[in-house]
C-alpha cells in the first residue's frame, strides 16, 4: 500500500492518545467531585509534561494519570524515568509559582480502568536529588 509505511502505527498512536486525553478528563472529574480544584491540565516545560496539577487546602499533587486495564500494569508504566520527568517539571511549576512551596507537595498517581472509578494512589513516588 502506498504512503503506509508505519505498519499502523500512527493509528495506534493516534487511539493511545485519546484514550489516554479521555482517562485525564475522567481523572480530573473525580478529584472535582472530591473537594480538588485542577490547577493545570497538561502542563508542559522542557522537562516534560505533567499531566494534572491539583490543590486542595494545602497540598498541590503532581498527578500522573494512566489509563490501564490493570492496577498493576498501570504502577508498571510509571518507570523511574516518568517520575524524574515529572519531578523535574513539578520544580520548575515551583519555581514559576513560588507560593506553591508554602504547600504540601506530592506525586501520584490516578489509573483509569476501563468500568471503574478512577483510582488514586496517594504520595505514590517520592522527590529525590
Amino acid at each position: 500500500m502506498a504512503g503506509r509505511q508505519d505498519g499502523g502505527g500512527a493509528a495506534r498512536r493516534q487511539k493511545a492518545h485519546r484514550l489516554g486525553h479521555f482517562a485525564e478528563i475522567r481523572a480530573a472529574w473525580a478529584l472535582r467531585l472530591t473537594g480538588w480544584r485542577i490547577l493545570k491540565r497538561r502542563y508542559k516545560t522542557k522537562a516534560g509534561e505533567i499531566d494534572l496539577i491539583a490543590k486542595r487546602r494545602k497540598t498541590v499533587a503532581f498527578i500522573e494519570v494512566k489509563a490501564r486495564k490493570t492496577r498493576d500494569a498501570a504502577m508498571e508504566a510509571v518507570t523511574p524515568a516518568s517520575q524524574k520527568r515529572i519531578i523535574k517539571a513539578a520544580k520548575i511549576f515551583v519555581t514559576e509559582h513560588p507560593k506553591a512551596g508554602f504547600y504540601t507537595l506530592r506525586f501520584d498517581v490516578m489509573i483509569v480502568r476501563p468500568w471503574r472509578w478512577p483510582e488514586r494512589i496517594v504520595s505514590a513516588f517520592e522527590a529525590w536529588e
